[in-house]
């Protein structure tokens, strides 16, 4: 299913705010003939008087609106500098994608219980892994992928956990998935709950929900209520609960073991990065690949590249609960007026002053997914970018609904999201596990 975003983020008829989540460069805004970002004239020209959302430079959000899909794919194509999308795609049977394709090629798989893991004397490494069936696993070089319990990178190693959870209040959330509803909206919508935030998750053959929550101020009788209150169909299950810890290793690579996934850290699913970590976990693990000494200043790079990563991943989360404007609940509340890291604070202070967005390199986040949500919680900047003074005010405005009606017709005349996906990529059955993600 493809997935696209609102930006920036809206306030719903209920007050509430529904963020569009924006990962990577999904949210794209208009393309602008001069160096300065388009948002810059549109600061200028919203200050000259003129009304028009900064949605209108989206073609994601007015093809959202209309319930369309362009379908653009070539890179001649105009309309790709300004449009970004993504996919759904159920988890579980990618893993057997990606299992059968590593069998193929050599890979030996055991199913079995780890029942204890084996330390060399001399440097701490792990020596081997001693199974439930007696059998013993040597290697050189291991990789953790047990999930929240981190089997090897911390009960074997005791690498340490930072926590977050003093930004992240968000410590549980309830599941479950409801009957489909039309029509099949093209995006994914985050809604803002007294005690946390609901997702909605449209899929071909149901609807996925959630809430995700702090336990401090709500119980989880009374997540579920406001869960199963809020469904677009009739619930297909009982909530599943879940219980996490935001934050990450203190290391991912520790002598000679690497934790990906669950096992490196956690951060809450409000923008989906999981898989984009895993992924970039491997991408370091090809990029600094050890000798079997594994050498500490290989080690320590990887872990400052994956730190960074995490940490700033983390503050764009983070940004969505500072700035809120949600009301006067206690969990909200606490949020504004939280302390947050330092890095954080300088993109905001600098944004508030100028309208820039401070970007450095690797980042997952792009700047016009920074513009939607700062300005979508109505931080505004106190000046635009002076270089848009040498350009002339009508000129400007020319431009302006130029590319406003280029975006709106190109929507319009776009296919409806239901139909293209009925055509191009429609299920036969519904999916075995159920699982799917963003």
């Amino acid at each position: 299913m493809l997935r696209r975003w609102i930006s920036p983020g809206r306030r719903t008829v209920d007050g509430k705010f529904a963020w569009g989540g924006a990962s990577g460069n999904a949210c794209v805004y208009g393309a602008n003939p001069e160096q300065v970002s388009i948002h810059q004239d549109w600061l200028k020209l919203r200050e000259l008087g003129d009304k028009t959302s900064l949605e209108e430079f989206s073609l994601n959000s007015v093809a959202a609106r209309l319930g369309r899909i362009p379908a653009a794919s070539a890179s001649e194509d105009p309309l790709s500098p300004v449009f970004g999308y993504a996919f759904h795609f159920d988890a579980s049977l990618y893993a057997e994608y990606l299992r059968s394709y590593a069998l193929a090629r050599g890979v030996v798989r055991l199913e079995r219980k780890i029942v204890k893991v084996d330390l060399r004397s001399a440097d701490g490494f792990i020596r081997a892994l001693r199974l439930d069936d007696g059998q013993q696993v040597e290697a050189d070089l291991f990789i953790d992928c047990s999930g929240f319990r981190g089997l090897l990178i911390e009960q074997a190693l005791k690498t340490g956990y930072e926590d977050w959870s003093r930004w992240l209040p968000c410590d549980r959330a309830a599941a479950v998935p409801c009957e489909s509803a039309s029509p099949l909206t093209p995006f994914t919508r985050s809604t803002a709950r007294s005690a946390g935030w609901q997702w909605r998750i449209p899929l071909q053959h149901r609807i996925g929900n959630g809430y995700v929550y702090c336990s401090r101020f709500i119980s989880d009788d009374q997540a579920a209520a406001t869960l199963l209150t809020n469904l677009d169909g009739k619930p297909q299950a009982e909530p599943r609960f879940l219980r996490f810890t935001k934050g990450r290793r203190r290391q991912f690579w520790n002598k000679n073991c690497i934790a990906l996934g669950l096992a490196g850290g956690f951060l809450e699913p409000l923008e989906s990065t999981s898989i984009h970590l895993i992924q970039k976990g491997l991408t370091h693990l090809l990029n600094f690949f050890p000798d079997r000494n594994c050498a500490p200043v290989v080690a320590e790079e990887f872990n400052r590249l994956a730190i960074k990563e995490y940490e700033r991943i983390r503050d764009f989360i983070i940004l969505h609960y500072k700035a809120n404007a949600y009301g006067d609940t206690p969990l909200w509340n606490d949020c504004r007026h939280m302390t947050i890291p330092d890095e954080l604070a300088y993109k905001i202070r600098q944004f508030r002053g100028s309208g820039r967005v401070v970007k450095y390199a690797g980042d997952l986040f792009a700047a016009t997914s920074w513009i939607a949500v700062l300005l979508g919680q109505d931080v505004w900047p106190e000046r635009y970018d002076r270089l848009v003074d040498q350009r002339d005010a009508a000129a400007m405005r020319a431009h302006s609904q130029q590319l406003r009606a280029f975006i709106g017709q190109a929507a319009t005349s776009a296919p409806l999201h239901e139909e293209y996906v009925a055509r191009r990529c429609q299920v036969s059955s519904v999916p075995r596990t159920g699982i799917s993600h963003g």
